[in-house]
């Protein structure tokens, strides 16, 4: 009795690791003739996610659609339960959209140098993650510093 307790025991506690190294599913919607996307791609990747990778036409309705603003615009636009992702955004930030309920979602707006996707070995410009609440608002979210 007390082996058959034990090794369900074990066996709980496998499938408990198990579920705990699942990786986030992302789904990142982008222009296939940009390299700095497939980038950022690899960047999540790295970081523990598994990319679902949808190569659009129409980008301007793929981030309509998502709600995204014009003022939050990047070049590639991802999805996460059911927020956006919006741009270079680390995948440290997009790992916390979970328990921000408030947020629709998160942008990196523009391209700034040295954000995830944008490292090319040049100086990092600062950047701010801006999140974008269900009520319409933005909020800084995160702030990246620029280095020398």
């Amino acid at each position: 009795m007390f082996k058959r307790k034990l090794s369900l025991a074990v066996g709980l506690m496998i499938c408990a690791v198990a579920q705990a190294a699942e990786p986030l599913t992302i789904d990142v919607h982008r222009d296939a003739n940009c390299g700095c996307c497939k980038e950022w791609v690899k960047h999540l990747e790295s970081n523990g996610f598994k990319v679902v990778d949808h190569v659009e036409s129409n980008m301007s309705a793929i981030k309509q659609s998502l709600g995204v603003p014009q003022g939050l615009a990047s070049c590639h636009t991802a999805v996460i339960d059911g927020k956006f992702v919006e741009g270079h955004v680390p995948a440290e930030e997009i790992k916390k959209l979970s328990s921000r309920s408030d947020l629709a979602g998160i942008a990196v707006p523009g391209m700034p140098a040295g954000s995830p996707g944008m490292d090319y070995g040049q100086s990092h410009q600062s950047y701010q993650v801006l999140g974008l609440t269900k009520a319409g608002a933005q909020e800084k979210v995160a702030q990246y510093p620029a280095s020398q």
